[in-house]
């Protein structure tokens, strides 16, 4: 006796349908766009990653119609433009907020308080990692280094710069954010939308007043070595390692090979609890 596919709880489904089109005039549009973007490669391929910004700051996601227009401008099949659109992070696959609100927690910004930022922004937001608020305002996500690592802990909004956060100060950056006050990054251009900084990284320009003009910079710390390869003096002060008493005298000049790093120092963003000080490493077997 056999039984059917149904009666042992297997559904095989029915195949998904073609994704749909554009509307013509959207389409139009996009068409145009992408021209202009194919245009600046040697080899078409080589514009799967812009068109796939561009097609993305259609819906704020990047959506089987996306993939489909891609595929089809290109002449690649769906499935090599959905191997691609699947494999990056900045490729948003479901609808998102207008303001993809980012914490660094790795290792120097979790220890600096991007832990305690990001759990404490899913609490005040009520939204898990990757999630949206129900407003739509807000998409909350842990992110990787974002190469700031001298203005830990770091939010990233739409991929601009809040420098040495706070869990207060990240709550009140969300919350200005979801009221439609004015945000301004500690470095960088004034805040935009998510579909607006897609269609910038399509690479088509930024044409927000004063945006190109107020990009950011590293911090100092990230430029010692820079500033010594060129042979310039550096004005970085060297902070004391931790338990080190300040040494009197004439401020120390710093050599070439010494660690210009704040971070040496206790923070006020630190989570470590001074309550509860860490004791002396026994050695193994004790």
């Amino acid at each position: 006796m056999t039984t059917s596919s149904s009666e042992r709880g297997v559904s095989l489904g029915m195949p998904e349908l073609p994704a749909p089109a554009y509307p013509d005039d959207v389409r139009a549009r996009l068409e145009t766009d992408a021209r202009e973007v194919i245009a600046r490669y040697p080899d078409s391929r080589s514009a799967l990653l812009p068109l796939l910004h561009l097609v993305q700051a259609e819906e704020g996601h990047v959506t089987r119609t996306g993939m489909r227009f891609c595929a089809d401008v290109l002449g690649l099949t769906t499935a090599e433009v959905t191997a691609v659109a699947t494999f990056y992070t900045m490729y948003r696959r479901k609808p998102s907020g207008d303001y993809q609100v980012g914490v660094c927690t790795n290792t120097l910004c979790a220890v600096m308080g991007g832990d305690a930022i990001f759990e404490e922004l899913q609490e005040h937001l009520g939204v898990g990692n990757g999630e949206t608020t129900g407003d739509g305002k807000v998409t909350l996500e842990h992110i990787e280094c974002n190469a700031a690592c001298d203005f830990a802990p770091v939010v990233m909004v739409n991929w601009e710069f809040f420098d040495n956060q706070t869990p207060d100060s990240a709550k009140s950056l969300v919350d200005d954010l979801r009221a439609g006050r004015p945000v301004t990054p500690t470095r960088g251009a004034r805040m935009c939308t998510f579909k607006e900084t897609a269609r910038v990284l399509a690479g088509f320009p930024d044409e927000r007043e004063g945006a190109v003009e107020s990009g950011g910079s590293a911090g100092p710390a990230s430029l010692v070595g820079l500033k010594l390869a060129k042979g310039e003096a550096s004005s970085a002060r060297v902070v004391h390692p931790r338990g080190e008493a300040a040494r009197t005298g004439a401020p120390h000049e710093p050599s070439p090979t010494e660690h210009l790093s704040s971070h040496d120092a206790p923070q006020d963003t630190s989570a470590s609890d001074p309550a509860h000080p860490a004791g002396p490493t026994a050695e193994e077997g004790e």
